[in-house]
């Protein structure tokens, strides 16, 4: 079975989905944690911030409570099942450690945003910002370490029409996404304490040039290849 399932490269079997059941208890406390908190928020619950880390829209008390749970339940749900409908599904055999991780890394991101969120909206004075930023760093830095990994496929990683169309453009590509999003991911961490708005947009700054880096060293170097 366990030959079978590598060459398929990816299959929703025990052996495959074992590993995962700590993000199941996760995954299970964030439902219950929205029933149990939803009598103790206010009608109105903040759910955006600002560039100044201040409350620009409000939501319901419904919608704070479970919206965050669902769709991280959603998403972690979606990440099982399209590899199965992926032409290169075969791929994901070959860094089905690294997507793990990826999983892990977007439930305990997720989950973490949550309890944030709702105990602001539960009146205890945390910095937002300081907490979103610093999340959304550290997240880039744990992908980051694994991103050269990442084997071709249509659903993870840095997919531009140059990467997709060779093997070798994906592998440079994402060998050097993982140096810019490590060290991009430590400067971001580094600003995450600077309150002002002039840190803020460093910050977002840095954040597009690690996502725009990747692309443009897809096309350049796609080109060169050809050449």
């Amino acid at each position: 079975m366990r030959e079978e399932n590598k060459r398929e490269g990816y299959s929703l079997t025990w052996e495959t989905l074992k590993p995962d059941w700590p993000l199941w208890v996760i995954l299970a406390g964030l439902i219950i944690a929205g029933f149990l908190l939803y009598p103790m928020l206010p009608e109105q619950v903040p759910v955006h911030w600002n560039i100044r880390g201040e409350v620009d829209r409000y939501g319901s008390r419904a919608y704070g409570a479970f919206f965050a749970p669902l769709l991280t339940c959603g998403l972690y749900a979606l990440m099982l099942v399209m590899p199965l409908v992926d032409p290169w599904r075969e791929n994901y055999a070959r860094f089905d450690g690294v997507y793990r991780l990826l999983r892990w890394s977007l439930v305990l991101f997720m989950a973490g945003i949550y309890a944030a969120a709702t105990a602001a909206a539960l009146g205890y004075g945390l910095d937002i910002g300081l907490l979103v930023k610093g999340g959304v760093a550290l997240l880039f830095v744990a992908v980051g370490n694994v991103m050269g990994q990442v084997q071709p496929n249509f659903f993870v990683g840095i997919r531009t029409p140059w990467t997709l169309a060779s093997t070798e453009v994906w592998r440079r590509t994402h060998r050097l996404a993982a140096k810019v999003w490590v060290l991009g991911g430590l400067i971001c961490l580094v600003l995450a304490p600077v309150r002002s708005p002039a840190g803020a947009y460093v910050f977002f700054a840095c954040v597009a040039v690690m996502g725009l880096a990747p692309v443009i060293y897809s096309y350049a170097i796609f080109r060169r290849l050809r050449n």
